[in-house]
């Protein structure tokens, strides 16, 4: 099974303090996930701060640093490691320019650029980001018609276009992405996003479900994807899970429930997950038990445990997780 980490590009205020981390310790985390063995790195796209956030800081603003800016420095710095989107927020970007900074991010990195998109946790950051546009659109219907118009573009010599809500016309967009097929992948839990992966993703990348349901999408996407002609082995199975690593399962859960992670579950909860099943479904406990459960994981049909979100009060504490995960898991 591949690992990766989910870097804190947009996570201060959400899930670790303000300030958290300097802009230098992103290449650096980079580098060390690279020596550690680790697949890749991702970020989270955020463009302003949640209602939830600003109550918890009202006077210490997080620092949401832009995704794929982050991820060039990363890949960069790094020869080997991939770098993802997790996710990449297609309805609050232009997808032209989003698919003209992927070819290039991809070219420059030697094909080393996974871009997984999906439509946004939090609404409230669309609509206050447009506030005319979000009156009236679905953001469903945007990622729908955007994943359309970037796949024509990626491989397309030209591309006219004329929907509901992008339009370009006789457009010629070169460099294409270096990697044949280009990691394109579907983020969300829910069936649309289901449906989505299965009929046009090279992966697949949820939030973390409760497992027996996880185990059902799995099985959903693959069957959905052979109905549609697709191989079901081409499309990447990768959720993303939580890691707190401890010596004993005890003082992990301990460490989990009393981070700043918890109040960003409880800000997604209308996403409908169990919260009651937050620390058995996630990569929470002892080297030991999780060895057990990425075993169980990958008995379901998971690929990829991606994008790895570790709570922590400091950078120095981020490292040691990464660096433990690594040495006892990995």
């Amino acid at each position: 099974m591949k690992f990766s980490i989910s870097l804190p590009t947009g996570f201060e205020g959400v899930m670790y303090p303000v300030p958290f981390v300097q802009p230098g310790d992103f290449a650096r985390l980079a580098r060390l996930c690279e020596k550690l063995g680790y697949h890749s790195v991702w970020g989270n796209d955020h463009i302003q701060t949640q209602h939830y956030v600003r109550e918890l800081f009202p006077d210490t603003p997080p620092n949401f640093y832009e995704l794929m800016t982050v991820l060039s420095f990363c890949a960069a710095a790094t020869t080997r490691l991939e770098v993802g989107t997790a996710l990449a927020v297609l309805p609050m970007r232009d997808p032209f320019w989003l698919a003209k900074t992927a070819a290039t991010l991809d070219q420059l990195s030697n094909g080393r650029l996974v871009l997984a998109l999906g439509i946004g946790a939090y609404r409230e950051e669309f609509v206050a980001w447009a506030p005319r546009l979000a009156a009236k659109a679905r953001r469903g219907e945007m990622m729908d018609e955007g994943v359309a118009l970037m796949r024509r573009l990626f491989g397309e010599r030209r591309v006219t276009h004329e929907g509901k809500y992008y339009a370009v016309r006789d457009i010629e967009m070169f460099p294409k992405p270096r990697r044949r097929p280009f990691a394109l992948w579907i983020g969300g839990h829910n069936m649309e996003a289901v449906e989505r992966a299965a009929r046009v993703g090279t992966g697949w990348l949820p939030g973390w479900r409760p497992w027996l349901e996880l185990a059902e999408r799995i099985k959903l996407l693959k069957a959905r994807a052979a109905e549609l002609g697709r191989d079901p082995s081409g499309i990447e199975i990768a959720p993303q899970f939580s890691l707190t690593i401890a010596r004993t399962a005890e003082e992990a859960e301990k460490r989990y429930m009393a981070s700043g992670l918890v109040a960003h579950r409880k800000s997604l909860a209308y996403t409908g997950r169990d919260l009651s099943q937050q620390l058995v479904a996630n990569l929470v406990g002892s080297p030991d038990l999780i060895r057990e459960k990425v075993e169980g994981l990958r008995e379901i049909g998971v690929d990829h445990a991606c994008a790895l979100m570790i709570p922590a009060d400091s950078i120095a504490e981020f490292e040691d997780q990464v660096e433990w995960f690594a040495n006892t898991v990995m």
